[in-house]
């Protein structure tokens, strides 16, 4: 238990930070999970657009430190790589 003001100030701001980061880091997959919906119903332009309203979202987790640079890279590259190969299929 904190015996400081110091360290209950702490507890505080951990306890917000963390609820936070979990808001956007469900914000974040809510958005990606419409893509995936998106994707599945093999509308491509409405895929297309989940992907640009999504894709923000995602660059958002990351620069707030939710999620690692590489992760959504590799999740938007996937995702644009899926909707591609629609108009192939």
């Amino acid at each position: 238990m904190a015996n400081n003001a110091s360290a209950r100030k702490r507890i505080r701001q951990t306890a917000v930070r963390t609820e936070r980061n979990a808001a956007r880091k469900s914000r974040m997959r809510t958005f990606l999970k419409k893509v995936e919906a998106a994707i599945t119903s093999g509308d491509k332009a409405v895929a297309q657009e989940a992907l640009r309203i999504a894709q923000p979202e995602a660059q958002r987790a990351c620069t707030k430190g939710v999620v690692h640079l590489n992760t959504v890279a590799r999740k938007m590259s996937r995702l644009s790589a899926r909707i591609k190969a629609m108009a192939a299929a």
